[in-house]
Formats: C-alpha cells, sequence, structure tokens
C-alpha cells in the first residue's frame, strides 16, 4: 500500500483514468462491431468517418497504440469498398 499523499492521489487518479479508457475502449470496439454488420453500402460509408475519428481519438490519448489505430481503420476501409 502507498504511504505518501501523493501516490495515494496517484493511485485514484490513474484508477479512474482506467476506467474511462476502458469504457471508451470498449465503445470503439462495438461501434467497428456494428459497423462490420452493416450490409448497406451507403450506410457504411457515412458511419466510417464517425468511427474513425473514434479510434484516431484513442491512439491521441495512448489507449491504443498509433499502429494499431491506422490497422484499423485500413482493415474497415478495405471492407467497406468491397461492399456489394
Amino acid at each position: 500500500m502507498a504511504n505518501h499523499k501523493s501516490a495515494i492521489k496517484r493511485i485514484r487518479s490513474n484508477d479512474a483514468k482506467r476506467l474511462e479508457n476502458r469504457y471508451y475502449a470498449k465503445t470503439t470496439r462495438n461501434a467497428i462491431k456494428a459497423l462490420k454488420n452493416i450490409s448497406d453500402k451507403k450506410e457504411a460509408e457515412t458511419k466510417l468517418p464517425e468511427v474513425v475519428s473514434m479510434i484516431d481519438k484513442l491512439s491521441k490519448k495512448n489507449v491504443i497504440h498509433k499502429n494499431k489505430a491506422g490497422n484499423l481503420k485500413s482493415q474497415l476501409a478495405k471492407l467497406i469498398s468491397a461492399k456489394g
């Protein structure tokens, strides 16, 4: 257990940030899954910028690695362009 006031505060703030990061990461994963399940190409193309924005925000906050963000965006773009 932490012995200093600053360490105790750091533990509290880390826990709060961890929960916030988990929430946004899970929300983004759900949005990605929903985008993949859309069968209409037009609708998917309109949703893509929203999901890409969410991925970029996670990358900017270092919740996910920037390369993973790029890979996810590339995969989604390729998937949508292949839809009929």
